[in-house]
């Protein structure tokens, strides 16, 4: 309504001058073009682009995970037990095994700083796993839902996270079966009714370079950041009286942003990725689930990503392996998504010895929290005009393909 107002006073006051310095039907014609143009661009017209179908009617097996398919090229009898399950992904897996692989002396872009210090930082969150579950305190704190809920939202970002969300667990973001570590092939129960999720910010300037070594450093950091809070938060948890498990970077019994989407925090995107409102992918994700009492938050679904992602296939384009569909949403499994190819985007991580993050790094939504961009992002969930937009503003502004940004002397 304000920029309507605001609009109406710029048009009276520009018509007065025009009318009163040169009586000209094609200006009059231009300003009414370009009135209208404003206020088709800022009016609240969302579209009706909605998604049918979100939610699964099946669990995902985390043996089919790259991670896990990674894990057992050593072993001779797992390999034998799951390509036999799964044969068409054996001819799949042989492309990239000969690769390097992730953080190898051999790989493309190897580096021995950035390398060494991604590498010593998911050790470091190796050394949290003990930590995800633990005793529970017999003598149970009597808390409310409300006042539970408050404290660790507030805490949470006391801590370091950006945003957090609480959701009902549902069986489909759960894995079916472990694919990792010393639990590989273990069935997975749903146990914990309720599930916390929070973000943490990944920087933008380590993430704009990759696919070179920095941005491995950030994703490793950014998983320690979340994996950190969520122990913390979970152990706190069980000192109340309640259970509680924290799921954090190759310690998942269940699939991060389809949680993270239930409990609002934000959709899933072209790239397979939570797009979260303030730094879209630019986040790294944590979930503890517990049996303590919690208010659930309230999901408002915002299909202006879907449709936003629909036009701007930026990250399909940038994406060097091109494991990212360019083709519209379409229905999967019963769920309308896009769907990557993992092995390609895999296969080219083992390539350069990175996990890349290009796609994160120049998605539109993930740049810098500013005035500008903050009512980019503004125009994009609320117009469906402004939405193509701000697909061609942002080619014409960054490029249609950014080139990544140069790593400083001190990392090299």
């Amino acid at each position: 309504m304000t920029l309507i107002i605001i609009a109406l006073a710029f048009y009276n006051k520009m018509y007065v001058l025009l009318f009163l310095f040169m009586q000209n039907t094609y200006l009059e014609l231009i300003l009414w073009l370009a009135f209208f143009t404003l206020v088709l661009f800022f009016l609240p017209i969302k579209g009706s682009f909605k998604l049918s179908a979100e939610k699964s009617n099946s669990r995902f097996n985390e043996r089919n995970t790259m991670f896990s398919r990674n894990e057992i090229a050593t072993d001779a009898d797992l390999q034998q037990d799951y390509y036999k399950d799964f044969p068409e992904h054996d001819a799949l897996d042989k492309e990239w095994l000969i690769k390097p692989g992730l953080l190898d002396e051999k790989a493309s872009l190897y580096s021995a700083l950035s390398f060494k210090a991604a590498d010593a930082t998911f050790d470091t969150i190796g050394r949290l796993k003990p930590f995800a579950e633990g005793e529970v305190n017999v003598e149970k704190e009597e808390i409310s839902s409300i006042q539970l809920s408050s404290f660790l939202e507030k805490w949470s970002k006391k801590l370091g996270a950006v945003s957090i969300g609480f959701c009902e667990m549902q069986d489909y973001h759960f894995y079916s079966v472990r694919g990792r570590g010393d639990v590989y092939g273990k069935k997975v129960d749903r146990t914990y009714k309720n599930g916390i999720v929070f973000t943490v910010e990944m920087e933008e300037e380590f993430l704009s370079m990759g696919p070179a070594g920095p941005s491995i450093m950030e994703s490793a950091q950014r998983y320690l950041s979340s994996g950190t809070i969520a122990v913390q938060m979970a152990e706190f948890i069980r000192k109340m009286g309640y259970e509680a498990r924290a799921h954090i970077d190759g310690n998942y019994e269940l699939i991060a942003p389809l949680v993270a989407r239930d409990a609002g925090l934000g959709e899933l995107g072209r790239m397979g990725l939570l797009i979260t409102p303030k730094l879209g992918p630019r986040v790294r994700l944590a979930v503890i689930t517990t049996n303590a009492p919690i208010i659930p938050t309230v999901r408002k679904p915002d299909y202006s990503v879907h449709h936003f992602c629909n036009l701007c296939k930026k990250c399909a384009t940038i994406c060097p392996s091109n494991a990212i569909p360019k083709t519209p949403i379409a229905e999967i499994d019963g769920v309308q998504r896009w769907k990557i190819n993992h092995e390609k985007c895999y296969s080219y991580w083992c390539t350069v010895g990175t996990d890349c993050g290009r796609c994160m790094s120049v998605c539109p939504y993930a740049h810098k929290s500013n005035a500008l961009h903050n009512f980019v992002r503004w125009g994009i969930r609320n117009n469906i005009f402004f939405r193509r937009l701000a697909v061609v503003m942002d080619d014409i502004i960054y490029g249609k393909k950014p080139k990544p940004a140069k790593v400083p002397q001190w990392m090299l």
